[in-house]
């Protein structure tokens, strides 16, 4: 949460010039401690429905210690789902209209798998853009990620993303390029960000929209960025949301595929994620499997338990600082009714909106 200045001590201005969250005494006596509401779209597959939720939700809760979270899943039925998927969704999910009617202060919407080339012949895609359309008029900030990232770029700014020809996979050190945004307000100015995706969004394809970028890899391309307001819309392209054994599962579902015939590589190990004796252990499981399988032999069980001990988290806690300053800048943005949210997203006396503009 953001420092009143209460009184003219220079190191009040100061530490504002720096980034900092510093309310004057006037807009802070305005301020009322209450609830957020925020939505979830999930948009994940029925396999990764329930940890998506479990990941975005950790992030919340781990963030602002005042607010008190109120959390509102919910889905697409365009989305192709299983028994267990459709049944967890009629279960725990709210339907669009009813979040509609209530409002949302900030809303996070989820990755997709994807069939199509083109995102526009998705059967997500016009319920999707509903969405999209819907919170860029009535929700203070709405948080992109990854496929989601993509969608609004090429829906809102014309910026197609564009297919690698492999598979960015793995963990990637990041760099903070605008130090003066909220967004990174106290982050490391270098951190891990684990990336998995076929396609991106270029440097150039952001600015090109006037997206302004704030958190870049010299490998992986862009990871965080920010709409020309600078703040009603938030993107990411890679999964600070991860789980330290996200990526770890991700390559056993890989691995499963590959014997089923239904990739023809073997996967690759994720870049700079597992220490070289844990890659070493996954070489001799690979030689294991393919010997077993060629000689029509069971399949070695996978050494999940021995590889898990083993993984390190690079990631979590520059995600959790930069969750934590969108939910505190929410708050601060977020007019108590929902219903009517700053047209701009935010209020016009706010020293923050002030701030972003001059930096």
């Amino acid at each position: 949460m953001p420092l009143v200045a209460h009184n003219p001590l220079p190191a009040f201005e100061r530490l504002k010039q720096e980034g900092h969250n510093v309310l004057s005494q006037e807009f802070a006596l305005k301020q009322e401690i209450r609830e957020l509401h925020i939505g979830l779209l999930n948009m994940m597959p029925d396999a990764a429905l329930a940890a998506t939720e479990r990941q975005f939700f950790r992030l919340i809760g781990e963030s602002n210690q005042i607010a008190q979270f109120y959390l509102h899943p919910f889905t697409i039925d365009a989305l192709p789902r299983g028994p267990e998927g459709l049944a967890h969704v009629e279960r725990y999910y709210e339907h669009f209209d009813d979040i509609r009617d209530k409002g949302l202060d900030a809303l996070i919407i989820t990755g997709a798998n994807v069939t199509q080339p083109d995102l526009a012949r998705e059967p997500f895609w016009e319920p999707l853009i509903e969405v999209i359309d819907w919170a860029w008029e009535n929700v203070t900030s709405t948080l992109c990620s990854c496929l989601a990232t993509h969608a609004v770029m090429q829906f809102r700014y014309g910026q197609t993303r564009r297919h690698l020809g492999f598979k960015r996979w793995g963990v990637y050190p990041h760099e903070v390029v605008d130090r003066g945004h909220p967004l990174v307000n106290g982050v490391n100015t270098r951190f891990d960000v684990p990336h998995s995706r076929f396609n991106e969004i270029s440097r150039a394809q952001f600015e090109d929209a006037g997206v302004h970028v704030l958190v870049e890899s010299e490998e992986a391309g862009v990871h965080l960025a920010v709409s020309e307001d600078r703040f009603r819309i938030v993107f990411f392209q890679g999964h600070p949301e991860y789980d330290t054994i996200s990526l770890l599962k991700e390559y056993k579902r890989e691995m499963v595929r590959f014997v089923r015939g239904q990739r023809d590589d073997y996967p690759p190990v994720p870049v700079d994620y597992l220490p070289l004796q844990s890659q070493a252990i996954l070489e001799e499981h690979r030689d294991r499997l393919l010997t077993a399988i060629a000689r029509g032999e069971p399949e070695p069980p996978f050494p999940e338990p021995l590889l898990a001990t083993r993984l390190d988290n690079t990631w979590h806690d520059s995600a959790e600082a930069i969750i934590n300053n969108w939910i505190g800048t929410v708050y601060q943005l977020t007019h108590i009714d929902r219903h009517r949210p700053f047209r701009d997203g935010v209020d016009p006396d706010n020293p923050l909106e002030l701030r972003r503009q001059d930096g």
